[in-house]
């Protein structure tokens, strides 16, 4: 009996694991089963992975590359920053395509051509200058892709010569004529000067457009224009002209012109002791412009700008901070201008819904109160910013926040 409960005994345990197995093998193939969910799963994330091409087209050699230098600086800290916090729409990296257009035309519009043809960006940045821009805006033109350029100021840009707006074309920079009244009303009213010479670089439409304007609004304030001369880039002995100026009594002198030769002349001005300060416009800014013209000379001396690294608002010093733990340095306006456009673009693409170009430039067109560094942003019917202009002083080599105009 004993033998036989054993067995029987025996016998239920064996029941008892079999069954056990038995019951685990439909869990396996469940597991089987769900697989092809999870791996659809994986191809949705990839596909949501798939990166926005922003074109990047700038100076980054040649003559005016710490123009596009900054610029992309400021460019990739705002991508950086908006790919860390999740992306764009459904969570999309944003990869920027940088293409140095080495500082001339034919080259800004070989990239503008590639960028839009070959990389498929679904937006395009830049160039930096007027001439580099408008080569590059009859390819966005043709390819009805939006281009954003950060400090391209001539009206042109935005609109053709029949004075029709372009389309697919918009700017994070001011224009000119603003800055240039802004500038003649500081020169007469703030600085309290009557007797204005003018010195422009005649090779430049950006350079001769300020002059132009610059003394239109200084004579209608009732200064007069005591001289105005012109160079070109090759220049580089400027004694003669400003020692003319110093003759003829200027008690202000404008040079709406380009760092490097801004440096020289300024420079010059001082060793022939014409203490008169000089005033300027957006070209002026650059880390150079203190080594070629030296901090003692550039004392007394203004340019309108975009905006000042020094503006106490909270903004403005997280961008600088953020910036300086970057790159090392104080971003200058041409880097704050990148930031701000690659973010409004992002902006943009957020309020389209949808990374398509066309979407993306209604988007653009209808930009209002955008928050950006450069002070807020709301595009005009000719796809111009509305927003303060500010005023550096350069004291001791350092640029100093003296005010801030609304251009009338």
């Amino acid at each position: 009996m004993k033998l036989k409960k054993r067995l029987l005994l025996f016998l239920a345990l064996a029941l008892v694991m079999a069954l056990a197995v038995g019951c685990g093998a439909p869990k396996q193939e469940e597991g089987k089963k769900e697989e092809p969910k999870q791996e659809q799963e994986e191809g949705q994330k990839e596909a949501a992975a798939e990166p926005i091409k922003i074109g990047v087209n700038y100076e980054l050699s040649g003559a005016v590359a710490t123009f596009g230098q900054h610029t992309v600086n400021g460019i990739k800290l705002a991508l950086a920053e908006v790919n860390d916090a999740g992306g764009v729409l459904d969570g999309s990296q944003i990869e920027p395509i940088i293409l140095d257009n080495k500082s001339e035309g034919a080259e800004s519009t070989s990239v503008a051509t590639k960028l839009i043809t070959s990389e498929k960006v679904v937006a395009h940045l830049g160039a930096a200058t007027t001439g580099n821009t408008l080569a590059a805006v009859p390819i966005a033109t043709q390819y009805k892709v939006p281009l954003l350029t950060t400090s391209a100021t001539n009206p042109k840009v935005t609109v053709d010569d029949s004075g029709n707006v372009r389309e697919y074309i918009f700017r994070t920079c001011f224009i000119d004529p603003p800055q240039a009244i802004v500038g003649a009303e500081f020169a007469y009213n703030d600085l309290g000067g009557k007797k204005a010479a003018i010195y422009f670089d005649n090779t430049n439409d950006y350079s001769k457009g300020l002059a132009e304007v610059f003394e239109e609004e200084f004579v209608k304030l009732g200064g007069e224009i005591v001289s105005k001369e012109a160079f070109s880039p090759q220049d580089n002995d400027f004694r003669p002209v400003v020692t003319k100026f110093k003759q003829a009594g200027a008690d202000v002198v404008y040079v709406p012109g380009y760092y490097q030769q801004v440096g020289l002349i300024i420079n010059q001005a001082r060793e022939i002791g014409l203490d008169a300060p000089f005033l300027g416009a957006d070209g002026w800014d650059s880390p150079k412009l203190v080594e070629i013209a030296g901090a003692e000379a550039l004392n007394n001396t203004f340019f309108t700008n975009h905006y000042a690294s020094s503006d106490p608002s909270e903004k403005v010093q997280k961008f600088v901070e953020a910036y300086k733990a970057e790159y090392g340095e104080v971003p200058s306006s041409f880097a704050a201008l990148g930031y701000d456009a690659a973010k409004l673009i992002v902006d943009a693409i957020e309020r389209a819904g949808s990374a398509d170009p066309d979407a993306i430039k209604d988007a653009l067109a209808a930009t209002k109160d955008f928050d950006a560094v450069t002070g807020k942003l709301t595009f005009d019917e000719n796809h111009n910013p509305i927003k303060e202009i500010a005023i550096i002083e350069m004291l001791d080599g350092n640029q100093e926040l003296k005010t801030k105009k609304a251009p009338k």
